[in-house]
């Protein structure tokens, strides 16, 4: 699995998580990174976006000033740090590699993912 999240887990309402991807096996330094949501029943939803060089971010409305992307290309990491978390922030979180951040999604064929880690808040 070239992708592995790690940091998920249970916070209360207004607590905070950081999730972390790493790359092993091979480099996606030259990729854009991504993180994306599942609730059961649900799409996957983009949360979160990266460009390769970390001069581009974009953020679904819902997590705007409240998530910050970043990355690490030493490390061959990406960080998603949770803020003032939500009881609908409660979902199972992807974390993606992929050439731009316009391209990610389930149906690109470019696209690398995670295995998913679970982010419960409850009320």
């Amino acid at each position: 699995v070239p992708l592995v999240e790690s940091g998920g887990g249970m916070v209360q309402a207004g607590g905070s998580l950081r999730l972390s991807c790493a790359a092993s096996g091979r480099t996606f330094t030259t990729y854009a990174r991504g993180w994306f949501r599942q609730v059961p029943g649900k799409e996957r939803e983009f949360v979160a976006g990266i460009s390769w060089n970390g001069d581009i971010t974009q953020y679904a409305d819902s997590v705007k000033g409240r998530f910050t992307i970043s990355r690490d290309n030493a490390e061959n990491t990406v960080y998603l740090q949770m803020n003032n978390l939500k009881p609908d922030d409660t979902a199972v979180y992807y974390c993606v590699a992929d050439t731009i951040i316009e391209e990610m999604g389930v149906e690109s064929q470019t696209g690398h993912w995670g295995q998913g880690i679970q982010v419960t808040v409850s009320p």
